[in-house]
């Protein structure tokens, strides 16, 4: 019993936390030793003192005594004097440090009670700042620990056995209990069972838990009115938007708002403590501030009734882009064209997986669309199709997935209109980015999810200029003026971002102007091997000039018809070979015949067709085009183009073989001077400025996708502030994104009518799929698929 006692009581007085104490114990008790001392030290200086001054006061008598006692003449006669001199100088001496107030510091100074001549209270602070400073240290220490080892870490066995913190007795009290704690925890366990890296860790958290870094001030200016005022108007865009208040204005409304707190939107520096300017936009500027403000506060916007904020996380590591359009081939269409290109060269990086939907057709709107009675018994035919066209013009094999939605053929519009929710055959696992060609398009009776609910990224890009095509219709100004407001609305209801091809489309919300289309590899070649034709001296163009696109009256045929009607002296002799296939066809000839116009009528065929290499000049005086794909192939070859000065020409003028013209007579001088002379080669520049490569890049910029499909940049901060990250998608509630969600929900209910839907156009019956895209798509009914319709 007493030898299990003695070993309890052993094992007690051996525990770290004993140890620790033990040693803080002594680091007290040595401090309590030297403050002892230094008030022994300072006694004995006061005791001099006043020794001092009992010196001189006997000094004092016993020169006054002697005057009278000695009766020496020197003594007599110089003492005397000397001591009349000398006393009152001390007398004033003694007089003045004898003031009260001197009597007060003094005592002050080296009363009993007093500090003894050094502020105690300071050396207090002095330990306590210290203890702190041990105990941050501790934290880092602790750590390194596990890597190192006590010896390691304190220094010990360096040269100077300095150590880590230098060789004060308490932090050497301190550093030997250390070692004799590493020495008997190399044994074993514990505190029953808990191993040196388990306690060091808890000894680590709880020290963190008592000591907690002082935080910089986070204090943030609240809003100004004028802030406040701009923010309104920035929220209120939608609204002003209808009453005909363009963005810029507001733009400089805000900017006006802002200018006068410009210099006072200073947020400090992380590193350096300095306070920076803001960005020059003004709307960023304003973001950020309130961003700053929101997060001061601690709010989170978590969304709102309208908006879903939960979103897609790719569980494989690699990002999902789905590419959904409205035409397919075989239909050479540019939606059908241009987002099978992009889907390819999206792909070719590998850094993100790709899906195309397109639309697929029952058997009798195929015999509608596709040209020379083309048809498919099944999607998987048609895939076949598409990926031999494709990999015959670009080189390489494209790895991208296909897939189809329902979708009918509207004979008034000459479109497909999608069948059912779209936004379905995307998969919920690769529901990440989506990008709608031509979003007004596939949303003007879209009844389904969301696609902004269902996608963290939605890109909408504009290919045609609808209202340029319904304002040629009969009552097209009434028409136009409905369509107008409703893309306005699905764009803003189903897109974060917006792509205008040129400036020849509607002002959408949300949109950038830029040309994200490339030319077919196949025509850059023809146009390689034009310029080196030309580099031996050979003919590279025997032929004039031509034209071609879909034979309908929008497709410039009005243009051209009137132009040449018009100058047919000025251009006596001009023939112009007209290739091309549509519903207009008929007309246009019999109207270019009445007139005895010099048009030769061809078929229409594949503009890189071996017959169209030999032709010098391409015409094209279209007015509804967005951004002409056979100018840019044209372009391509080498060729000279004749075109109008019109926004969707605008990207093209700065090819020296594009020759634009204003008005009727530039026509004519234009076409007599590319008649005339040879086409400049294309430098490689420009060689690459047509290529798919550097529309792919200027489509992953403008859309921000080179952000969103980068790690490093993804969920983007717009800048950090006290070493916090300030996000505006989390941190800012956006009355915007209220009014999106609003109008999406009211999309959804009017498109959920059928007696609306076919008030304003719709093909009856697309509100679902019908039973023959079940039976060629493999699908389910709508009813067993859907039987329950929620938002």
């Amino acid at each position: 019993m007493e030898t299990t006692s003695t070993s309890t009581r052993i094992n007690r007085n051996n525990t770290p936390f004993s140890l620790i104490s033990r040693g803080w114990k002594e680091v007290r008790d040595s401090a309590d030793a030297d403050l002892q001392l230094m008030r022994s030290r300072a006694n004995s200086f006061k005791n001099l003192a006043n020794s001092f001054d009992r010196e001189i006061e006997n000094f004092f008598n016993s020169a006054s005594i002697a005057s009278f006692s000695v009766p020496s003449p020197l003594k007599s006669s110089t003492s005397p004097d000397f001591v009349k001199k000398l006393r009152p100088t001390f007398s004033e001496i003694r007089r003045a440090y004898s003031a009260p107030e001197i009597s007060k510091k003094v005592l002050e100074k080296w009363g009993p009670r007093a500090t003894l001549g050094i502020d105690l209270s300071a050396i207090k602070n002095a330990i306590v700042a210290w203890e702190v400073d041990e105990e941050r240290r501790w934290a880092v220490g602790l750590d390194r620990r596990r890597k190192l080892g006590f010896r390691e870490f304190w220094g010990e066995g360096k040269e100077g056995g300095g150590g880590k913190f230098g060789e004060w007795k308490p932090i050497r009290v301190l550093k030997r209990r250390l070692r004799e704690f590493e020495k008997k925890s190399e044994f074993g366990e514990i505190f029953g069972g808990l191993k040196n890296s388990e306690f060091v860790e808890k000894l680590k958290s709880s020290l963190k838990a008592i000591h907690k870094e002082p935080q910089e001030s986070k204090e943030v200016p609240p809003l100004d009115v004028p802030e406040l005022l701009a923010y309104l108007v920035r929220q209120s865009e939608p609204f002003l938007d209808q009453l005909g208040v363009r963005k810029d204005v507001c733009d400089k409304i805000v900017e006006s708002l802002c200018s006068s707190r410009k210099n006072q939107l200073l947020l400090p520096s992380p590193s350096s403590g300095e306070s920076t300017l803001l960005d020059e936009n003004a709307n960023d500027e304003l973001d950020l501030r309130i961003a700053s403000v929101l997060q001061s506060t601690g709010h989170c916007n978590d969304g709102g009734f309208w908006t879903d904020l939960s979103r897609h996380h790719p569980s494989d590591g690699k990002r999902h882009v789905a590419i959904v359009t409205t035409a397919s081939l075989p239909w050479m269409t540019g939606t059908a064209v241009n987002p099978l290109f992009r889907a390819a060269y999206l792909a070719k990086s590998e850094k993100q997986n790709v899906t195309l939907l397109v639309p697929w057709l029952c058997k009798s709107d195929q015999e509608l669309v596709y040209p020379n009675n083309l048809t498919f018994t099944s999607p998987e035919e048609q895939e076949n199709y598409i990926r031999n066209w494709l990999e015959e013009r670009i080189g390489f094999k494209a790895d991208f997935k296909i897939s189809f939605y329902p979708g009918k053929f509207a004979k008034e519009r000459r479109s497909i209109i999608p069948a059912g929710d779209t936004s379905q055959f995307i998969p919920s696992k690769d529901a990440d980015i989506a990008i709608l060609e031509e979003p007004e398009h596939l949303n003007w009776y879209h009844h389904g999810k969301r696609w902004t609910n269902k996608f963290n990224h939605v890109v909408g890009v504009v290919h045609t200029n609808y209202l340029e095509y319904i304002k040629r219709e009969k009552n097209g100004a009434l028409q136009a003026f409905f369509v107008k407001h409703i893309n306005n609305l699905v764009t803003r209801a189903y897109c974060h971002k917006v792509l205008r091809l040129s400036a020849a489309t509607q002002d959408l919300p949300k949109s950038v102007i830029c040309n994200v289309h490339g030319v077919n590899p196949k025509f850059l070649k023809i146009g390689e091997k034009v310029a080196t034709e030309r580099e031996l001296g050979q003919q590279a163009f025997s032929k004039g000039a031509y034209f071609l696109g879909k034979m309908v009256w929008a497709k410039g045929y009005k243009e051209l018809i009137d132009l040449l009607a018009k100058h047919k002296n000025d251009l006596d002799g001009f023939n112009l070979d007209v290739f091309g296939n549509g519903e207009d066809a008929n007309e246009v000839q019999t109207t270019a015949k009445r007139l005895d116009l010099n048009l030769n009528f061809l078929k229409g065929r594949d503009h890189a067709d071996d017959s169209l290499h030999g032709y010098k000049v391409f015409i094209n005086p279209s007015l509804s085009d967005v951004l002409c794909t056979a100018t840019a192939e044209a372009l391509a070859m080498g060729k000279f183009v004749v075109c109008a000065d019109h926004p969707s020409n605008e990207y093209f003028r700065s090819f020296p073989n594009c020759l634009t013209y204003k008005t009727s007579e530039d026509f004519v001088a234009r076409v007599k001077e590319a008649l005339a002379n040879e086409p400049h080669p294309l430098t490689p520049e420009q060689i690459y400025n047509l290529s798919w490569e550097a529309a792919t890049q200027r489509f992953m910029q403008s859309s921000e996708l080179d952000r969103i499909l980068d790690p490093e940049k993804d969920d983007v901060q717009l800048r950090k502030t006290n070493g916090k990250s300030i996000t505006k998608a989390v941190s800012m509630p956006n009355m915007s994104e209220m009014v999106d969600g609003g109008l999406a929900f009211a999309h959804y209910c009017l498109t959920g009518n059928e007696l609306l839907r076919l008030c304003t156009g719709a093909i009856p019956g697309t509100r679902d799929y019908d039973k023959q895209h079940c039976k060629d798509l493999h699908l389910l009914p709508p009813q067993v698929e859907n039987p329950i319709y929620g938002w």
